[in-house]
């Protein structure tokens, strides 16, 4: 018989749970899922299923075979939604057996190998993400042109805008700019002009911002992560685009890419983000820079996913810097 240990007082309930801030995320998701459909049809509905099945299969796996535990968490919605989020990470013609071995560094390497939810240190998505971008190169920035809804594998491919940006950068040709959709067009994810549109998840900034809209509404994420990483991206680019027009403006950097993604549900991770405000602030400016450096002068057009499990690493430097004080705690001079 174990003792039943309480802490003191104050205590405070609330309605947060596990299962309830998962699946708010996952119905966050919706609207850039839907729009996904709508752009790239049976491909989109491939990759992400895939994932989702293969991530939650090999959480079963790991705790029954492996890690021998009796608990099930294949129903709170954690291996579901890194599934989900690392399936809107990769290009919509990906094959399944790739995406599979995605899957398993997601939850095998970046989630079970600490010892599950909730002990990280890593975004489990990112980390299936960039293992696979670095084990498979050529297939994951291989980017399918919008439209093509009955294609899969053999889908056209074209440059997306973050690689004309790059093409603009290493030319030092501002014209190269010329080729980008405008910044409304990015916003719904017009990319008629028939280049590539990127990863499944990125292809539409406003179903994005409306999973933020929704997850502020319900309390799921506060707005410190995602608002410092957009103005830090902004206000830098922003000072590069006046100084040089090789650089493009402001508003189609943060429209184009996975910038919109990855600040809104990567970067937000609980385990893996600081728990306060001010570090979460600290956090997402970091993140903003290191995207900036990586997309401009780094060897990817894409730095957002290197950017955030960099700054994963830091987290608890941050949560260190920043510890509030204790309640009834008295500073020392």
């Amino acid at each position: 018989m174990s003792k039943l240990i309480v802490s003191l007082s104050p205590h405070a309930h609330g309605s947060d749970s596990v299962e309830r801030n998962m699946y708010g995320v996952i119905i966050a998701l919706v609207p850039a899922l839907l729009v996904s459909l709508f752009y790239f049809g049976i491909g989109s509905a491939i990759v992400c299923l895939s994932s989702v099945a293969a991530c939650v299969f090999f959480e079963w796996a790991i705790n029954k075979f492996i890690l021998r535990s009796e608990r099930n968490t294949i129903l709170d919605g954690s291996a579901a939604l890194t599934g989900l989020l690392l399936g809107m990470n990769l290009p919509s013609n990906l094959p399944v057996w790739i995406i599979i071995i995605g899957a398993l560094f997601a939850i095998g390497v970046g989630k079970m190998t600490f010892g599950g939810l909730g002990q990280n240190i890593f975004n489990p998505a990112l980390v299936g993400r960039c293992a696979l971008l670095v084990a498979f190169p050529a297939q994951m920035t291989s980017w399918p042109v919008p439209g093509q809804l009955t294609d899969y594998t053999d889908a056209v491919t074209g440059a997306t805008p973050l690689a004309v940006m790059k093409e603009a950068i290493k030319t030092g040709n501002a014209d190269v700019l010329n080729q980008l959709p405008d910044a409304f067009s990015l916003l719904l994810g017009d990319y008629s002009i028939g280049g590539g549109a990127g990863t499944i998840g990125e292809i539409c900034g406003l179903a994005l911002l409306a999973g933020l809209a929704f997850m502020l509404w319900r309390k799921i994420i506060t707005w410190h992560i995602p608002v410092s990483i957009i103005v830090t991206v902004f206000v830098f680019s922003a000072i590069m685009h006046l100084a040089n027009p090789i650089y493009a403006d402001p508003t189609t950097v943060i429209l184009s890419g996975g910038l919109l993604l990855g600040a809104i549900f990567m970067a937000t991770d609980y385990v893996t983000s600081p728990m306060t405000g001010k570090g979460q602030l600290i956090y997402g400016v970091c993140i903003g820079l290191l995207t900036i450096i990586i997309r401009n002068w780094g060897a990817y057009p894409e730095g957002m996913s290197f950017a955030i499990l960099i700054m994963n690493a830091f987290t608890p430097l941050i949560n260190n810097y920043v510890k509030p004080k204790r309640f009834g705690e008295e500073v020392k001079k």
